[in-house]
């Protein structure tokens, strides 16, 4: 069997849908942009030393406030309020995140 730390990195890639737990975003759906392994450096990039955070984490990008129902009597304006979405983007520790068996298959430039 393996250690536990690296059977999560292993389940927290780059597209993976979670589940957020705990905190503002509780029980919000998301996916993992980026992943970082607890020694807090990235190895794609060669940097090193630069995060401060010292446990595995990444950083999500989900969907704060979902489109509302629209209805045929509803105005323009109103419909066109109630279609806005609100997305958020935050690194969060694996604890706080549930992965599910979803995966996203696109890439995405962090650097952007």
């Amino acid at each position: 069997l393996l250690p536990a730390a690296i059977m999560v990195s292993k389940i927290m890639k780059a597209g993976r849908v979670v589940v957020v737990l705990s905190g503002r975003y509780a029980g919000r759906k998301a996916f993992i942009v980026k992943n970082y392994d607890k020694s807090g450096s990235d190895e794609s990039s060669g940097k090193s030393g630069q995060d401060k955070r010292n446990y595995s984490h990444s950083l999500v990008v989900g969907v704060d406030r979902y489109p509302r129902k629209i209805t045929r009597s509803m105005g323009k304006k109103r419909a066109a309020k109630k279609t806005k979405l609100k997305p958020f983007i935050k690194i969060m520790n694996h604890n706080h995140v549930l992965p599910t068996r979803y995966v996203v298959d696109t890439t995405f430039d962090s650097k952007s």
